[in-house]
């Protein structure tokens, strides 16, 4: 009996101090290392009005002019800086003439404190064109002629979201910057409550419309780090997810009430990630489909879709001693801060 107690016993510590060294080596942390990378990548949004009559179903296809763009940025734990252009030689970025000009603006600032995930955003898009010409002009041609555009057509979005990642050993920070590599495969459970505020604003001959939109929703995801081999990893992701539309639409006429609505919207998304780590390289391949659908009435339906591309490669070392005595004794000046 004894020697049955102390061979469970041995086993079971054993099975811990393996199961510790194993959670210890699970996720490999660069949080000290300075990060230079350079990004291209590719934004394609669109807004589809769907319309249903007796004699023909018509759509509206409203999408901005897509660049490709260039950035290149430094980082050193929430020390951030990146340059971005757009480059014209790149085919596909000199088409002003036929499109318009569209700016888009993006920037997201997550925390992570423990399990959670805090995310606040804000996106400015410029400039659309009518996507589908040859819908309401047959004799239209592609790349000659050029497409309506609405150059005064705005949406500016104040996003949040909070999201909480059910599994400890799974490493999103690994897949979103790169701070991190996760050694073995792993996936997790994320539910995330995402919350905003979108002002749509236009402007056709001198006549002025703004839309107010407020939204709520709950999403429900999945996502799955997949190391295939010890510096390569695949990590697919899906969601899906139901929420609440509170709208208010204003034109610039005299006696023109406000339009006062809301809506049930659905949401679903995918993405899948693809890349390589070492020590001090790094690089990698995402894309990612998100889009959302909601019905005005019983005859129109609103579906946004976005499209994100991205091909990235960079580069980790020691940070320069100056840098790193001035953010520690930082640090040291403001304890309450968990820099």
């Amino acid at each position: 009996m004894v020697k049955y107690f102390l061979f469970i016993a041995t086993l079971s510590f054993l099975s811990l101090k393996a199961q510790s060294i194993s959670d210890s080596a699970k996720i490999i942390s660069y949080e000290e290392k300075l990060i230079l990378r350079i990004n291209f990548d590719t934004n394609i949004e669109d807004f589809v009005a769907s319309f249903k009559n007796s004699d023909k179903d018509f759509h509206i296809r409203l999408s901005i002019n897509n660049k490709i763009r260039t950035s290149f940025s430094i980082d050193y734990k929430i020390i951030s800086a990146a340059l971005s252009f757009t480059p014209d030689f790149i085919p596909g970025n000199d088409d002003n003439d036929l499109k318009g000009k569209s700016s888009y603006t993006d920037f997201r600032f997550r925390f992570f404190p423990d399990q959670i995930i805090q995310t606040l955003g804000y996106r400015n898009v410029k400039g659309f064109y009518l996507d589908n010409m040859e819908d309401f002009f047959p004799d239209w041609q592609k790349g000659k002629d050029p497409y309506f555009q609405f150059p005064n057509l705005k949406i500016q979005t104040f996003s949040g979201s909070t999201s909480y990642v059910f599994n400890k050993d799974f490493s999103l920070k690994s897949i979103l910057y790169q701070r991190e590599w996760q050694n073995y495969s792993s996936g997790s459970l994320i539910p995330e409550i995402e919350y905003d505020l979108s002002l749509f604003k236009n402007k056709i001959d001198e006549v002025r419309t703004k839309e107010t939109q407020l939204n709520l929703g709950f999403n429900l995801g999945y996502h799955y780090n997949w190391v295939i081999q010890k510096k390569v990893n695949i990590a697919p992701y899906f969601f899906t997810g139901i929420g609440r539309k509170w709208t208010s639409y204003k034109a610039d006429i005299q006696n023109f009430p406000a339009e006062r609505n809301n809506y049930w919207v659905g949401k679903a998304g995918a993405g899948i990630h693809l890349g390589y780590n070492s020590e001090t390289f790094f690089s990698g391949i995402k894309l990612n489909l998100n889009s959302s659908y909601y019905r005005e009435d019983s005859s129109s339906e609103i579906t946004n879709t976005n499209v994100f591309g991205l091909i990235y490669f960079g580069y980790r070392f020691p940070p320069p001693k100056i840098l790193k005595r001035n953010y520690d004794n930082v640090k040291k000046k403001v304890p309450s801060y968990k820099l």
